[in-house]
């Protein structure tokens, strides 16, 4: 695709947006009681939504304009957060976390595929760099504390341990006779050298050389010149088209990425100091001004001069409010008043259900009151981003790029306008420093106060943040060293395959509830847990997931997914499986302080996923005698807090694998996990599709698919067995020797058979069981 294909995918989303916003303002403002026409309405726009956030994410993915690509993503959170709104309602108008909308599909001649959640680039592109260095130190951890070999050594055969002897052998001998015949080289140029003295005239050798000098100078200086020219083209700096050869070179051979970003670091450096430099000292003495006289007028109404307001509190952006200092004091006074009504309502409410419950009726006023006003849409976080990303877009995009942009080039303007904010913003701290002292020396003149609080405060500010990193940096390592933060393998979402369940609303509308498809837990899972933890907007404005279950039989690929949360998000992961934790802080005090350092961690070296295996023994009614020892209970009473602490700015996701959930109690066990995600065994479209399981592993592990091989059989006979049993047995059958026979010998359908046959599949009443 060319640039324009991109710009243009951008213009239709925002176009679709702008469409999708309208809808919603008409639509979703009046309450409606048909919850079949509310379920319909809100699936609708779920997949609008979803076909937007597709297009923007693959614009924003390859658009090089860094002001472009700022302005999608302000639209791109919104949109993810919207999405997330958008499931929130489904979910509590159906209560189910699947929904199937087949037919909607249908209606809009889309295909599932269509729908599918893509995982943004940016979570992984943007911190690249600091992930590659955390994970560097991580590895150096690990091997320092002897948990991970350095290397993966493959094992040799016999013939290539032999071959490798043989090259390096046959390696030394010609290294040997390679210094030998150097030797034999150097003496026959002495003698030469010699001979040549003892005859008079000058030394060809010496004329050489002088050639040599003066033509690679030259040289030197003309490359030295051409790139000295090509550096002031690409800095804007000289008018002059550049050189035929730069012209015919292509983007991929400019390596444009990195061009683009050292022309427009260059640019915005030009342009901030020339703003400095042209509009710096007239900012300083209107603000200077504006200050002095805010200090006057306070103290001809308070009596005295006021603090300077802090850091925090803005300095002297609070000073410069256009309001009076008597309208901000009655604002203030005006919302502790509402303060304290919200409270007194809030109490009178408490009593009210306090002593209904005494009376034992349930409170049902509200219930009915929703059922005769209906459903209506609850207030969004997201929608005023979105508005407002739409009307920035067309106030300075929409007519902007008609021309060809093919060097994908920045706009000065634009960079002049955002430069001269933060040129006022550094002048302003600048101003704030001169205006405290000033300001301290009028009270020490006049009113005869001294405040040297502040600068005091900063320092213990200073010292306790330098302390605090360090103890992180010990913490890390501690937590590593114990095997509490483990290494993430490097799995994606796609690679748990899956397909899309067709026959959901024809069950349910035969008031048969479905089991969910692998494709549908594969979009739970980035919504849920990849989506909030790669966007820091989504995760503070949108609905708060702090835990995660994820209960299936054995092998459904629980791991897999906790995994690939933190490979999609670069997230750390910490094992509180009760497995994991046996001896390590033992006691309540070692326990508190594990959790604590744990949390530390995660907060301060967000996205974090939190991982309990088996965490139904956490929750267990009773503790078979062989897990006494083991003491999983321990973290029962202790992970309630634990969530507490996590707050809607830390990304921070606790996440617990089951396979056997029925086996906990079940009242604290679904205090803690908000979500619950069922994993089913795979059903016959996700063994037997396109690319689906079977073929797949086949493939994925070196073996051919020939017409010998029924796949389709294969995948009617698997039914009941997991994802797990089906790669066990196609590693048992791919061996190295049936690889090796492979050309001559092709896979047939009974040699999976029989090992299949070996394996204990989940039984209907399991299955029934985990419903």
């Amino acid at each position: 695709f060319s640039i324009s294909t991109y710009n243009k995918m951008w213009m239709d989303a925002q176009k679709d947006l702008d469409i999708q916003l309208q809808r919603e303002r008409e639509e979703f403002l009046q309450p409606e009681k048909d919850r079949v026409k509310v379920f319909k309405m809100l699936a609708t726009s779920y997949i609008k939504y979803m076909q937007i956030f597709r297009s923007l994410e693959t614009a924003h993915d390859q658009l090089l304009h860094q002001q472009k690509r700022t302005a999608i993503r302000q639209v791109l959170d919104g949109v993810i957060g919207r999405i997330l709104e958008m499931k929130k309602e489904m979910v509590e108008l159906e209560n189910s976390e699947f929904h199937y909308i087949d037919d909607i599909l249908e209606d809009l001649k889309l295909l599932p595929e269509d729908v599918e959640v893509p995982i943004p680039k940016y979570f992984i592109k943007e911190k690249l760099e600091v992930l590659q260095q955390r994970e560097k130190i991580l590895d150096q951890i690990l091997l320092e504390a002897g948990l991970q070999t350095q290397k993966h050594v493959k094992v040799m055969t016999f013939e290539e341990a032999i071959k490798t002897i043989q090259v390096a052998e046959r390696a030394r001998q010609g290294r040997r006779r390679a210094a030998f015949m150097k030797q034999i080289y150097l003496e026959e140029q002495r003698e030469r050298q010699t001979k040549l003295q003892v005859q008079m005239g000058p030394n060809p050798d010496d004329a050489a050389t002088c050639i040599q000098k003066v033509w690679r100078g030259y040289i030197q200086r003309k490359k030295t010149e051409k790139i000295r020219e090509e550096e002031m083209i690409f800095l804007g700096m000289v008018s002059s088209s550049p050189p035929p050869h730069l012209k015919a070179m292509s983007i991929s051979e400019m390596h444009v990425g990195q061009v683009r970003e050292v022309r427009e670091r260059h640019e915005e450096v030009f342009i901030k100091d020339k703003l400095r430099e042209m509009e710096g000292l007239v900012i300083k003495e209107t603000l200077q001004d504006q200050i002095g006289q805010c200090f006057i007028e306070c103290r001809h109404i308070i009596g005295k001069f006021p603090d300077y307001p802090t850091e925090e509190a803005g300095g002297s952006m609070a000073i410069l409010s256009e309001k009076t200092p008597e309208q901000v004091a009655a604002e203030l006074a005006a919302k502790r008043e509402i303060a304290l009504q919200k409270k007194k309502q809030k109490g009178k409410k408490e009593k009210e259900e306090d002593k209904d419950k005494v009376k034992g009726k349930p409170p049902q006023k509200t219930e009915k009151k929703e059922e005769d006003e209906g459903w209506k849409m609850a207030p969004s976080n997201f929608l005023s981003i979105m508005e407002e990303g739409n009307s920035q877009y067309k106030a300075v995009w929409q007519n902007r790029d008609k021309g060809w942009d093919f060097l994908q080039d920045h706009d000065p303007e634009l960079i002049r306008e955002e430069k001269r904010e933060e040129v006022e913003e550094e002048i302003r701290v600048q101003v704030d420093e001169l205006m405290q002292q000033k300001l301290e020396n009028l009270k020490l003149i006049v009113d005869g106060e001294k405040s040297d609080k502040q600068k005091k405060g900063r320092k213990r500010e200073k010292v306790r943040t330098a302390s605090c990193e360090k103890t992180i940096d010990s913490l890390y390592r501690q937590l590593v060293e114990e095997g509490l933060l483990i290494k993430a393998q490097a799995v994606n979402l796609s690679d748990y395959v899956g397909k899309y369940s067709y026959l959901g609303t024809t069950l349910r509308q035969a008031d048969i509830e479905p089991m969910p498809s692998l494709a549908d837990v594969r979009q739970l899972i980035a919504l849920y847990g990849i989506l909030p933890l790669g966007s820091q907007t989504v995760h503070e404005k949108g609905p708060l997931v702090k835990a995660l279950l994820l209960a299936g039989p054995a092998g459904v690929g629980k791991k897999m997914l906790v995994h690939a949360i933190c490979t999609e998000t670069g997230a750390n992961l910490f094992n509180l499986s009760a497995s994991n934790i046996i001896g390590k802080y033992p006691g309540k005090n070692g326990l508190q302080m594990m959790l604590h350092m744990v949390l530390k961690v995660a907060k301060q070296l967000q996205p974090s996923v939190v991982w309990i295996g088996d965490t139904e023994k956490i929750f267990s009614k009773a503790m078979p005698k062989a897990e006494e020892g083991m003491s999983p209970k321990r973290l029962e009473k202790v992970l309630p807090k634990f969530l507490k602490a996590v707050k809607a700015q830390d990304r921070v996701l606790l996440v617990g694998t089951t396979s056997r959930p029925f086996d906990a109690s079940l009242k604290p066990f679904c205090k803690v996990y908000q979500k619950i995600i069922l994993i089913p065994r795979p059903d016959y479209a996700s063994r037997f599709g396109k690319y689906f399981l079977w073929k797949h592993i086949i493939l994925q592990e070196g073996g051919a698919i020939t017409n010998s091989l029924n796949i389709s059989c294969l995948a009617k006979v698997s039914d009941g067995f997991t994802q797990g049993h089906i790669v066990q047995v196609v590693r048992t059958v791919l061996s190295e020797l049936r690889l090796l026979q492979m050309t001559r010998k092709p896979l047939r359908t009974s040699e999976f058979m029989t090992c299949l046959a070996r394996q204990d599949p989940v039984y209907k009443e399991e299955e029934e069981t985990f419903k």
